[in-house]
């Protein structure tokens, strides 16, 4: 067996051998990548000429690794434009050299870069961990917007993503309800007002083809022109790629485009459109966990690459996106902005996802046949502004907003629960999915859900003193859900239902800059929670048990600093967070769910970022924390101090950059997991385990560079997410990426 280590059991373990081939056309390619800036370079030397590689192909492997950026604006922390060093909160930004510097393929794993998080991206339980709470309690927005629904955050491939921002802790005042443990927010590139032009290609095992392009241009005109001023980005990625699970099979495409315009008098617009669709053949869903299936969990090393899906089993997704963004600099100290947003979503399931082994571990009965539909959209507008002004003589910023959305969607649910097959575990063959006797092609809707929101903020800094900053920040919602019956009317299930909830959520911060490049800070804010995950999902029991939204309060504290005569960047926080009125069972009545419970965190997270020398650079970070419920009952139990599934309690990560040579550059990550659990009851876990990645960039020339990484370089077997089966992450796999840019 494998203790999610590998244990040999009697029988031979079938051999995987990933396959990776470079085709003619594929090397021609890359050849072509390789050679054709050093025509574009020629041509390029004139007044005129672009100067992105500079800051894009020469600083982009070493930097990232090096020390921590805390003092350029974003947008996650704080609706002002403040720096992570002035906001009273710990604020990570995982910028796009640190994206390619670390070879980051998808959003799923740029969440590494921030400390503390664990994700995995099994296709219906897309899962985050973030200070002791899971993705129900996470906001994950695209461009500050949320859509109120976890599965949108699946993973899309890392291109067309400029960055990604995260804040620990309460941050509902920011984003709205369903932020207690923090918030993500993915930002998409868009134009920008300068010319260049970057391709990528990447190769791998596994029949890995990914092709990148990226394209911004000036539409006529120069610097000097008078009049109106036209910039417009593409940015397209495809990616074509088997899997080292058999079967599956994923072909994926994103598109951004987006049109710049300065129309002179202060006024900018921004018009953005993205597009992204992805069928994945046969996904894998997890493996069967062998019994008995309690202790430290095993399995079998031999269904390790094993996929017991229906031959034709399918996760299809397509994604589009529309905001157009006016902003108005009316004066100096006066700035406004509208984004209004459109969102529309279509998901597709058809799979047969529960594996388990028979008493004897003989055989693997399969279960659990679903067909499922998710159609979503979201419209909605934002006006917002800042103002720079001065308070009792001292300065003082304002940050205020209205926000308006209408949340829709629909869900087409067919499900079996009983069991589809039962087949040996090492040959196998599987159905079709609509072989599969009650099931048949097509969707019958559930219910819809609709939700509206109209949210008021008001965000504030003020120089309380000449080294001492107030931040405080509000907001009050008015959220009205309604739901409707798409099937039959019952007691338990209505024609329609309706609930309103009004939160108002808040931070008090204050930051003390005590000595050049130096501060502590401290800060106190709330976060309001759907008690049973997304309003945009709840089904008639949530919202009619219900009533209510839970509650969530975090003291934190913490400090930012500069040392070692600059050469090193280090950030400390110690918080404790508190979550009310979660459901829990009734101890008298299992059936009916009662707001009394309670869960708690309570942590430390340590970043350090070092430049020693040009050629050394390290990045670190370490988190603890104690997560665990305070009241909460399930099967009749009490599982008070009980820790939440897949929360490990200590997660650390380091980088490290070292330059061979001018041309030739190394790099390692060790990532490090804790012990996480299986149940809430904590009878089944994994052992903490460690990954190991490796990297070797090569510059080809000014603007070509050319990497090849390990990734889990050991071929650690571990699983990324844990249930009642094991979601494990993947083996010792092999790429090469050839980046342009000129």
């Amino acid at each position: 067996m494998t203790r999610l280590t590998a244990t040999p059991r009697e029988a031979t373990t079938r051999a995987h051998v990933p396959s990776f081939s470079l085709s003619p056309l594929c090397a021609s390619l890359l050849a072509g990548l390789a050679l054709a800036p050093l025509g574009a370079t020629a041509q390029n030397q004139t007044p005129e000429a672009p100067t992105l590689q500079a800051v894009q192909v020469v600083d982009s492997v070493l930097t990232p690794n090096g020390r921590i950026q805390l003092d350029a604006p974003v947008e996650t922390g704080s609706r002002l434009g403040l720096t992570p060093r002035e906001t009273p909160a710990s604020v990570t930004v995982v910028d796009r050299t640190t994206i390619e510097a670390r070879g980051a393929q998808d959003t799923q794993e740029i969440l590494r870069a921030i400390p503390g998080v664990t994700a995995h991206n099994a296709p219906g339980s897309i899962g985050v961990s973030y200070r002791g709470f899971g993705s129900g309690s996470i906001g994950q927005m695209f461009n500050g917007i949320s859509v109120q629904y976890s599965i949108a955050a699946r993973p899309v491939d890392s291109w067309i993503y400029d960055r990604v921002e995260a804040i620990g802790g309460p941050s509902s005042f920011l984003f709205g309800s369903g932020a207690v443990g923090g918030s993500i927010n993915y930002i998409t590139k868009t134009a920008d007002r300068h010319d260049f032009t970057e391709g990528q290609l990447r190769l791998g095992q596994n029949n890995l083809k990914e092709v990148s392009l990226g394209l911004n241009r000036r539409l006529g005109g120069s610097d000097n022109a008078a009049g109106p001023q036209h910039f417009a980005r593409i940015d397209l990625n495809h990616r074509d790629a088997g899997h080292w699970v058999e079967g599956m099979h994923t072909r994926s495409t994103q598109l951004a485009t987006s049109l710049l315009s300065d129309l002179g008098g202060g006024f900018t617009h921004t018009l953005a459109y993205e597009y992204q669709n992805e069928d994945v053949h046969r996904p894998y869903w997890g493996t069967p966990l062998l019994n008995p299936v309690a202790g430290e969990l095993n399995i079998d090393p031999r269904t390790r690459f094993a996929n017991y899906n229906s031959a034709d089993g399918l996760y299809a997704q397509r994604v589009q996106w529309l905001r157009s963004v006016a902003q108005w600099r009316a004066s100096d100290a006066l700035q406004l902005r509208n984004t209004f947003y459109v969102y529309d979503a279509l998901r597709d399931y058809r799979n047969v996802e529960t594996y388990r082994f028979n008493a004897g571990n003989s055989q693997v009965i399969r279960s659990a046949a679903l067909l499922q539909r998710h159609d979503h959209e979201v419209v909605g507008d934002r006006i917002e502004g800042t103002l720079h002004s001065s308070l009792g003589g001292r300065k003082s910023d304002w940050a205020f907003g209205l926000d308006v959305s209408v949340n829709r969607q629909t869900r087409f649910p067919r499900s079996l629960s009983g069991t589809v097959s039962t087949v040996d575990p090492y040959r196998f063959s599987t159905e079709n999915f609509f072989d599969i006797p009650g099931m048949t092609p097509g969707f019958n809707p559930d219910r819809d859900n609709k939700v509206t929101n109209t949210a008021l903020y008001l965000e504030n800094r003020t120089a309380v003193a000449r080294q001492v900053h107030l931040i405080t920040a509000l907001r009050h919602e008015r959220i009205d859900l309604d739901l409707t019956n798409r099937r039959t009317v019952t007691a338990t299930t209505p024609a329609s239902y309706s609930r309103s909830y009004r939160p108002t959520t808040g931070r008090l911060g204050v930051v003390w800059d005590f000595a050049p490049g130096a501060n502590l800070y401290a800060q106190y804010s709330t976060a309001a929670d759907p008690p049973s995950g997304v309003l945009s999902t709840a089904s008639f029991a949530d919202v009619i048990n219900n009533s209510e939204l839970t509650s969530g309060r975090q003291a934190e504290v913490g400090s930012k600093l500069d040392f070692w005569g600059g050469k090193g960047t280090a950030t400390l926080a110690l918080y404790q967070i508190t979550r009310r009125n979660i459901a829990t069972q009734d101890p008298n009545n299992p059936g009916v769910t009662m707001l009394v419970g309670e869960q708690s965190s309570k942590g430390a997270e340590l970043s350090v970022g070092l430049r020693p020398s040009a050629r050394w650079q390290l990045q670190a970070n370490l988190t603890h924390v104690d997560a665990r419920y305070e009241n909460f009952m399930q099967g009749g139990l009490s599982l008070a101090g009980k820790t939440p599934t897949n929360t490990p309690a200590t997660v650390a990560n380091l980088w490290v950059g070292y330059a061979i040579t001018p041309q030739l550059q190394a790099s390692a990550g060790v990532r490090h997991v804790g012990k996480m659990y299986a149940n809430a009851a904590n009878t089944q876990w994994q052992s903490a385990y460690t990954l190991l990645d490796l990297g070797l960039s090569w510059k080809l020339n000014k603007t070509s560079t050319l990497t090849g990484r390990i990734r889990n370089t050991t071929d650690r077997v571990y699983a990324a997410n844990l249930g009642s089966q094991a979601y494990l992450g993947a083996p010792r796999t092999a790429d090469v990426t050839l980046h342009v840019a000129f």
